[in-house]
């Protein structure tokens, strides 16, 4: 690979981007854009390079870091690493204690179940984790649930908003539901190939659609155990992903009440394992999903009880976020941050396993914590800092539900109502530059309009993700920025790859998702092209100091989700100046 990825367009003027349609710069913004481009971006974009990128993501996804899990030796290797490259960068400690690590309480749970299924007098047994997987997130070493009453929910959503209520008024205390992955398909009724884009975002899932709001909801209404029949198609990956997760040890983080306001059980079950036990109560899935698409889908009891037995393996850990700061130059301005995001953790090892039993985790995402690197020491050879100050935060347990950033998010070093963006990376390209980069959660945010003018300097533009439906916008590190109202960005490598044919990227991400992701195979290989990467990480680079040198603030667009929030937490802020 090239150390240095050619820099076609990169170093153009920041107004040759802007046009009619999008956000304008001020004239004395853009004078500043060129002065900035002139002295500092030059060196800046040039230092992040592909040898650079491989390098660390070798180091992160060696089998010497055993996989990144958090709480095991691998997260001891991984802090380290991370914070001797930070502070080789000449970047200050992030924590304000002087530190360049958040401490993360969290208690670790390593499930063991068993669980039956009493379906209309017929035993059905479920075999862990090939047909579910069951967990507890409750502090306690055992669960027991014998024979609960089961009942089918549908998509187990209450969203007053759209009129919609799955639950009808039913008592789910001490029941077991039964829910459908993802949020209901509404028809258009104009035209039933096209989905109704007023109900549950038409094609886009919603939160309402996330496994965390299902099992939120349940726990809410009172339920012993939640189950989600997991389907590939719409969940976007398939059941491997859930069973390599969550049939090894999990994390939460710590609370006083140690989780007892959760469900007893949160389970997963194959569609084919699903389907055995509806047509042994004479029910027909299919016909049970097109009922629950409907306003007037009223829940199904069951002529079915489950049972599970679940032996936790707990312990009390303490995990790590790794945080740098490069302070701004503004004394009035340095006080509000851009922070960027990556997780650094994967699902460690697997002892149980012969052979390899290390999940590297290189592509996901060793990649983008070499990325968060590769962006810090470009900021670091700044000549002039960006007038506000830049957060590199490199969070754990991702993997394990967005936990480092969610603990960061409703703990933060720095004022959130003075974090004025947040910029994350997870899985960079490694199939080679794209025309085209992709908006994950398309039309939430200005960041998205500063980022189409940027891609302009290097011939690409702008895309909406093609799935919307799989809810990609919830299940990484941004999200938990998002939901405390933060406007935060993920794009990544669109699917136009430059000189490859027309479905060269479908294919390769075909494999990757199916061969690789969440599998020991995600290593390092030799036939990467971070060309991509790097072309990213510009851009990424681009608009995170385009946002801490503007006079204009990124904001929530009109009718999003997370508009309200920002805006009551800085009303909140001026008022108590």
């Amino acid at each position: 690979m090239k150390k240095h990825i050619p820099l076609l367009g990169l170093l153009g003027l920041l107004a040759m981007g802007c046009n009619e349609n999008a956000r304008q710069v001020s004239e004395g913004e853009a004078e500043v854009a060129t002065a900035a481009d002139s002295t500092n971006l030059r060196t800046a974009l040039q230092s992040i390079n592909a040898n650079d990128l491989l390098s660390h993501t070798t180091v992160l996804a060696s089998d010497a870091f055993e996989g990144r899990a958090p709480g095991t030796a691998g997260e001891d290797s991984t802090v380290a690493y991370l914070t001797r490259q930070f502070k080789a960068l000449g970047l200050q400690p992030g924590n304000p204690d002087g530190s360049y690590v958040q401490e993360v309480p969290m208690f670790g749970y390593t499930p063991q179940p068993t669980a039956s299924v009493n379906a209309n007098g017929k035993k059905i047994q479920l075999n862990f984790p090939d047909d579910y997987v069951a967990l507890s997130r409750q502090f306690v070493p055992n669960i027991t649930i014998n024979n609960s009453d089961m009942v089918f929910v549908g998509y187990g959503i209450v969203a007053p908003e759209y009129g919609w209520d799955d639950y009808k008024g039913l008592d789910v205390k001490g029941k077991t539901i039964v829910m459908l992955v993802n949020d209901p398909p509404i028809p258009n009724s104009q035209n039933p190939e096209q989905l109704d884009s007023t109900m549950f975002g038409g094609k886009a899932m919603t939160y309402y659609g996330r496994w965390t709001y299902k099992y939120e909801i349940a726990a809410e209404k009172g339920a012993a155990a939640a189950i989600i029949i997991h389907e590939t198609g719409p969940a976007g990956y398939p059941y491997e992903v859930i069973s390599g997760s969550n049939s090894r040890e999990g994390f939460d983080i710590s609370k006083q009440n140690k989780n007892m306001d959760r469900a007893k059980v949160e389970a997963w079950i194959t569609e084919p394992k699903a389907r055995e036990i509806f047509t042994a109560l004479g029910r027909n899935f299919d016909d049970l999903k097109q009922a629950a698409r409907q306003k007037n889908f009223k829940p199904v009891t069951l002529k079915a009880t489950a049972s599970f037995d679940l032996k936790n393996k707990l312990r009390e850990t303490q995990s790590r976020n790794v945080i740098a700061k490069l302070e701004g130059s503004d004394p009035a301005l340095k006080d509000e941050y851009v922070v960027y995001t990556a997780h650094w953790d994967h699902l460690g090892k697997d002892p149980n396993l012969s052979g390899d039993q290390i999940y590297n985790g290189a592509l996901d995402n060793a990649t983008g914590t070499a990325g968060l690197l590769e962006l810090a020491e470009a900021f670091s050879k700044m000549e002039t800092k960006p007038k506000r100050s830049i957060i590199f935060l490199a969070v754990t347990a991702e993997e394990k539900g967005l936990l480092g950033s969610k603990y960061y998010a409703t703990n933060p070093l720095y004022p959130l109502e003075k974090t004025v963006a947040n910029i994350n990376m997870d899985v960079l390209n490694a199939y080679g530059p794209t025309e085209d980069v992709i908006v994950i959660g398309y039309g939430n945010s200005t960041l998205e309009d500063i980022l189409a003018e940027e891609a302009r300097s290097q011939n690409r533009h702008i895309v909406p993700e093609e799935s919307p439906e799989n809810g990609s916008f919830y299940r990484s590190d941004h999200f938990e920025f998002a939901k405390q109202g933060v406007p935060a960005l993920y794009a990544e490598s669109g699917v136009k790859a430059r000189n490859q044919p027309a479905d060269y990227v479908k294919k390769w991400n075909e494999r990757y998702t199916a061969n690789d992701y969440h599998k020991l195979t995600d290593e390092v290989r030799s036939d990467w092209n971070l060309a991509g990467a790097v072309e990213d990480l510009q851009l990424f680079l681009r608009v995170g100091n385009r946002v801490a040198n503007s006079t204009q603030l990124p904001e929530w667009k009109p009718g999003t989700e997370f508009k309200a929030k920002r805006e009551e937490m800085l009303s909140k802020a001026s008022a108590a100046k």
